[in-house]
């Protein structure tokens, strides 16, 4: 699989199936996730945060990808994701509201295995949104 394809094959099926066993197929176990000021590190970090999505947010799928700029190392792209907001998530309570957000992920490669990624979401915002049209 090419960069493109990976990525779309990972987005798929960990986070719109949480089929956790991609992990070890696309992510180096040096993996390192950067959002905002915060660092997290690890495979378990990916299973995490993927349990907690789909925890939080119900029937949650990739609707759309998009390759913005590639080099060697790095594929700068978007993503926009849809779900029912149905349980907490980080300290916003459920809205049970359809929610939908986009993120912008720069993911860098090393060996045909993700890495490191930079991620820019704004489901916290869409969140609080709902939240207070509640």
């Amino acid at each position: 699989m090419d960069k493109e394809q990976l990525i779309t094959f990972a987005a798929k099926e960990l986070i719109s199936q949480a089929n956790l066993d991609v992990i070890n197929e696309v992510f180096s176990t040096d993996y390192i996730a950067h959002s905002g000021d915060k660092k997290y590190q690890g495979h378990d970090f990916l299973k995490r945060w993927t349990k907690q999505m789909h925890s939080a947010i119900q029937d949650i799928t990739v609707d759309q990808i998009l390759f913005l700029s590639q080099d060697e190392q790095n594929i700068t792209w978007q993503r926009t994701l849809t779900g029912r907001h149905v349980n907490n998530l980080r300290g916003i309570p459920a809205t049970n509201k359809k929610v939908t957000w986009t993120e912008i992920v720069v993911s860098r490669f090393e060996n045909n295995k993700i890495i490191e990624e930079w991620v820019v979401s704004e489901l916290a915002g869409e969140l609080m949104l709902k939240q207070q049209k509640k």
